[in-house]
C-alpha cells in the first residue's frame, strides 16, 4: 500500500554515477546541486518502515538486475503534512502534486476496468459471472527505478483512479445538479486521495477496502496481461508461476488471492483446480508486524455488499481449509478440532460449511441431557410464573440482564494469507519466531515447510554515499575500494582500524561536519539553537504507544529534574550535554499518539527556555518528518533509540541506516536490534528492558497487582502532574501508566517496568561518551558490523528460497 521513495534527483544521479559531473554542469549554469535537490518535495506515497522498506528493495531489485516490478496508488495528499502549533499536531493535505511529477511518465494507454458491488449471477454454461454494481478505471504512472553501476531500471507502477467521460451525467448538469453529475468521478477519484484514511466510519471502511482491491485487481490484470503478450498465440497457464512472482507487502494486499483465483476461473475459464494450484504456488506473504492493526480483519457483510464474488471464493477457500485440518486432526477428540478450527478458519464466527456441520458437534452433558424435559404447557407455565417476578425486578429498577450481542462475522485476512500462500515470512529473526511459535503456531505445525525468516534490509547507495559523502569517501580511503558499496561485507574491514588514531580523527571530523548541518537545520526549521559539542541523541519513527517516545521523553523529565536539583558545576560534572531530537507522524485517529507529541513539545518548549539548563540539555521534535529529513539526521546522530516493548517490533530499519553512519544504539532485545548487536558487538549496544519471552508473565503479574514501580518512576509521573510543563492536563497520557488493567490502562507497554534499566542504561551511555576514544571506536564498529544489513542481501534470499530465481551474479 505504501512506497516512501524520497526525493530522486540525488538518488538518480548517484546511481548513474554522475553526481560529480552534475553538479559541475549546474555549477557553470549558476546553481548548487545540493539547492537544486532540495527544491524536489518527497513523494507523499508512505508513511514508516514499510514504505521505506518497499523502496529499498526496489532500489536494489533494480542494482542487482533482476526483473521487478513495484506496484501501489499514486496518492494525490499521501498521508498528511505536519505542523506542530501550540496544539500539538496538526495535519494538513499534502501538496506534492500540485507543480506535477517529473519523474512520473504517464501510460494512457494502460489502464483497466475495476468493478464493486453488483451481483454474481450463474451464465447457461454454469460459471459465475460478476455482474452490475459501479465500474471505475485504473490508469497507470509508471516511476522508473534506476540501479547502482548497470543499465538496469526497474519499474514502479502507481494507479490513479478514474471514470469514462460517458459516466459524467450531463443531464443532471445541465439541469443545475451539478454534484451529482460529477458523482461517478468524485467517488473514483476519492479512492486515490489519501494513503491509510480513517476507518472509524462505514465510509472509511469502505474506502479503505476499495482502495486495497483497486491496487490488486489493476496490478493483476496488468501482470496477466504481460504474461499473455509475452506468451505469444499458445498460453500455457501451467507455466504462469514459473513466470511470475507475487509478493504481498503484509495484509494490505491480499484480496490478490481471490481476485487471482475470479481471473483464472471467471475470465480465462479455468477450472478450480487449476486456478487453486495456480494462486498457491504464485502468492507468497510477508507479515511485518504482529499488532492487531497489520493483522487485518473485515466485517464479512461490508466485503459481501463490495465484493461478493471475492467472497464466493474466500468461503471455498476456508471450507477447503476445514477439511484439511479436519483430515489432519480427526475428529475423535471435538474439543482439540474445536479450538484448532477456531484459531485457524479464515471466517470468524461463520457456521462451518454444511459438508462438514454433521461432523462436529458440541459435546453435549448426558447428565444434563437426560434431565431436561420436552418443551410442554408446564415449561410455558414456568415462563409465565417468573414473569411477575421480571416485572418487578423492573419496580425496582433492577436492570435486566442484556442477551448477548453476536459476535461480527470477519474475514481474516493474515489467515487467507497464510493458507494460500506458498511461503511465509518474518523479516527478523526474534519475529519469525514469533510468528511460528505464537502469531500463525498452529499453521506452522500444519506447514512447518512454508515458514522462514527474511531479515530486512536497507539499501546502502541512499543511506551511506548518497547521504552521507563525507563518510563515504573515508570508508573507501580505509578499504582501499569503492566496492564496499554493492558488496558490504567488505565494511567490516573497517574492524582492524577501529583503535587507529588518524583514522579516528577523520571520522570525528565527518560526524561533526554533520552536526553543523544539522544545527543549521534545526534554527530554520524550530527556531531552536543547539550546540554541536553536544551529544545528538535521536529518536525519528512513526509516533506508536509500543515504539515507547514516551519512555524516551520521561526519561528527559527525570534527567531534567535531577538537573534542576543541582547547582551548575554539578550540573556539568554529572551529565554530557544532549540534544534530544524526536520526529515522526502520529495516525490523525490516535488519539494517544497525538497526547505524546503534545507531550514532547511541552517538555522541549520548557527546558530550552530554561537559562539554567543551556546547552546542557535541549529537545527538538522535528516537524513533518520524511526521507529527506532522515538523509540529513541520520548521518549526525551519536546516539539513537530503538526502545520499543520486546517482541512488538518485527524489525525495524532505521536502526540499520544509524549503525550504518555510525551511530551507537540504545535498544531492547527487539526485532532487528537482537541481529545488530550480535554483528557490531555487544560491548558497541546499549541493552536494557525485559526481554520478549518474559513480556506475558510481566502483563499477567501487572494483571494480578503485583507489580511495585520504581520509586523514580513515581517521581516522574508526580512531576509530570505538578504542571511543570505548562496547562495541559496529561491525567489520561499518565493515567494509562498507571492501574493494572482496563482500556487505556495498566501500562500495557511496559515503560514503567523499564523504566528503571532504561535511566540507568542511559548513565552508562554519558559514562562512555565522555570517552572519546572509546565513543569513536564503537562508532566505527557499528558501520563495519552493519554489512549484514544491506537490502542487497535481503533480496538475494528471497530470490533463492522464495521467488526460485537463481541469484543473479551470485554461485
Amino acid at each position: 500500500m505504501e512506497f516512501l521513495q524520497g526525493r530522486a534527483l540525488l538518488n538518480a544521479i548517484g546511481n548513474l554515477e554522475l553526481t560529480g559531473a552534475y553538479a559541475e554542469a549546474l555549477s557553470k549554469l549558476g546553481h548548487d546541486l545540493e539547492n537544486v535537490a532540495a527544491q524536489e518535495a518527497d513523494a507523499a506515497l508512505g508513511n514508516g518502515g514499510l514504505g521505506r522498506l518497499a523502496s529499498c528493495f526496489l532500489d536494489s531489485l533494480a542494482t542487482l538486475n533482476y526483473p521487478a516490478w513495484g506496484y501501489g496508488l499514486r496518492y494525490r495528499y499521501g498521508l498528511f503534512k505536519q505542523r506542530i502549533t501550540k496544539d500539538g499536531q496538526e495535519e494538513v493535505a499534502e501538496s506534492w502534486l500540485e507543480m506535477g511529477n517529473p519523474w512520473e511518465v504517464v501510460r494512457n494507454d494502460v489502464s483497466y476496468p475495476v468493478k464493486f458491488y453488483g451481483k454474481v449471477v450463474s451464465g447457461s454454461d454454469g460459471k459465475r459471472r460478476w455482474i452490475g454494481g459501479e465500474d471505475i478505471r485504473a490508469a497507470a504512472f509508471d516511476v522508473p527505478i534506476p540501479g547502482y553501476k548497470t543499465k538496469n531500471t526497474i519499474n514502479l507502477r502507481l494507479w490513479s483512479t478514474k471514470v469514462l467521460s460517458e459516466e459524467f451525467d450531463l443531464s443532471a448538469f445541465n439541469a443545475g445538479e451539478h454534484t451529482k453529475a460529477n458523482e461517478a468521478l468524485s467517488n473514483a477519484e476519492k479512492i486515490c486521495y489519501i494513503l491509510y484514511p480513517g476507518d472509524e466510519s462505514i465510509e472509511g471502511k469502505i474506502l479503505r477496502l476499495k482502495q486495497q482491491y483497486t491496487l490488486c485487481s489493476a496490478s493483476l490484470q496488468d501482470i496477466i496481461a504481460r504474461f499473455e503478450k509475452l506468451s505469444g498465440k499458445h498460453v500455457k497457464w501451467e507455466d504462469f508461476p514459473e513466470k511470475v512472482a507475487v509478493q504481498m507487502n503484509d495484509t494490505h494486499p491480499t484480496l490478490c488471492i481471490p481476485e487471482l483465483m475470479r481471473i483464472l476461473m471467471d475470465v480465462k475459464g479455468l477450472s478450480w483446480k487449476e486456478a487453486w494450484n495456480i494462486t498457491r504456488r504464485t502468492v507468497a506473504y510477508t507479515n511485518h508486524t504482529v499488532l492487531p492493526e497489520a493483522l487485518e480483519k473485515w466485517s464479512l457483510e461490508l466485503m459481501q455488499k463490495l465484493l461478493p464474488r471475492h467472497v464466493e471464493i474466500i468461503e471455498m477457500i476456508d471450507e477447503e481449509l476445514v477439511g484439511t485440518i479436519i483430515a489432519e486432526c480427526g475428529t475423535e477428540n471435538p474439543g482439540l478440532l474445536e479450538k484448532k478450527l477456531k484459531e485457524m478458519r479464515i471466517l470468524e464466527n461463520v457456521d462451518l460449511p454444511p459438508a462438514f456441520a454433521e461432523l462436529i458437534k458440541p459435546e453435549e452433558d448426558p447428565v444434563a441431557s437426560s434431565e431436561k424435559e420436552p418443551e410442554t404447557s408446564k415449561e410455558l407455565d414456568i415462563n409465565l410464573e417468573d414473569e411477575p417476578h421480571n416485572l418487578q425486578a423492573q419496580e425496582n429498577n433492577e436492570e435486566l440482564p442484556e442477551p448477548e450481542p453476536e459476535p461480527p462475522k470477519m474475514v481474516r485476512m493474515a489467515n487467507l494469507c497464510v493458507v494460500c500462500s506458498h511461503a511465509v515470512n518474518g523479516v527478523a529473526e526474534i519475529h519469525s519466531e514469533i510468528v511460528k511459535k505464537e502469531v500463525f503456531h498452529e499453521f506452522f505445525k500444519l506447514w512447518p515447510e512454508k515458514f522462514q525468516n527474511k531479515t530486512n534490509g536497507v539499501t546502502p547507495r541512499r543511506w551511506i554515499p548518497f547521504c552521507n559523502p563525507e563518510l563515504s569517501k573515508i570508508i573507501t580511503r580505509w578499504i582501499g575500494t569503492e566496492d564496499w558499496i554493492l558488496h558490504t561485507d567488505k565494511l567490516a574491514e573497517l574492524r582492524k582500524f577501529a583503535d587507529n588514531e588518524d583514522l579516528q580523527t577523520q571520522w570525528r571530523a565527518a560526524k561533526r561536519s554533520n552536526k553543523m548541518k544539522v544545527v543549521r537545520f534545526l534554527k530554520e526549521t524550530t527556531g531552536y539553537v543547539v550546540s554541536p559539542e553536544a551529544m545528538f541523541d535521536i529518536q525519528v519513527k512513526r509516533i506508536h504507544e509500543y515504539k515507547r517516545q514516551l519512555l524516551n521523553i520521561l526519561g528527559i523529565v527525570y534527567r531534567y529534574k535531577k538537573m534542576k536539583a543541582m547547582n551548575s558545576a554539578e550540573r556539568t560534572a554529572k551529565f554530557v550535554p544532549r540534544v534530544c531530537i524526536f520526529g515522526g507522524k502520529a495516525f490523525a485517529t490516535y488519539v494517544q499518539a497525538k497526547r505524546i507529541v503534545k507531550f514532547i513539545t511541552d517538555v522541549a518548549a520548557t527546558i530550552n527556555h530554561d537559562p539554567e539548563i543551556g546547552n546542557l540539555l535541549k529537545v527538538i521534535f522535528v516537524p513533518d518528518y520524511n526521507v529527506s529529513v532522515a538523509e540529513l539526521l541520520i548521518p549526525a546522530s551519536e546516539l539513537s533509540q530503538h526502545i520499543s516493548t520486546a517482541g512488538m517490533e518485527a524489525s525495524g530499519t532505521s536502526n540499520m541506516k544509524f549503525a550504518m553512519n555510525g551511530c551507537v544504539l540504545i535498544g531492547t532485545l527487539d526485532g532487528a536490534n537482537v541481529e545488530i548487536r550480535q554483528e557490531v558487538g555487544e560491548d558497541n549496544f546499549f541493552l536494557f528492558g525485559a526481554q520478549a519471552h518474559e513480556i506475558a508473565g510481566l502483563r499477567k503479574e501487572r494483571a494480578e497487582g503485583k507489580f511495585v514501580p520504581d520509586p523514580r518512576f513515581e517521581e516522574v509521573k508526580a512531576f509530570v502532574k505538578s504542571g511543570v510543563f505548562g496547562p495541559y492536563n496529561y491525567d489520561e497520557l499518565i493515567e494509562s501508566l498507571e492501574g493494572n488493567e482496563g482500556f487505556g490502562r495498566g501500562d500495557y507497554f511496559l515503560v514503567g517496568k523499564d523504566f528503571p534499566s532504561y535511566i540507568e542504561c542511559q548513565e552508562e551511555v554519558d559514562e562512555a561518551y565522555r570517552d572519546e576514544k572509546r565513543w569513536t571506536r564503537m562508532s566505527i564498529l557499528n558501520t563495519a558490523g552493519s554489512h549484514k544489513f544491506s537490502s542487497d542481501r535481503t533480496i538475494h534470499e528471497y530470490a533463492r528460497d522464495i521467488w526460485n530465481i537463481a541469484p543473479v551474479g551470485v554461485p
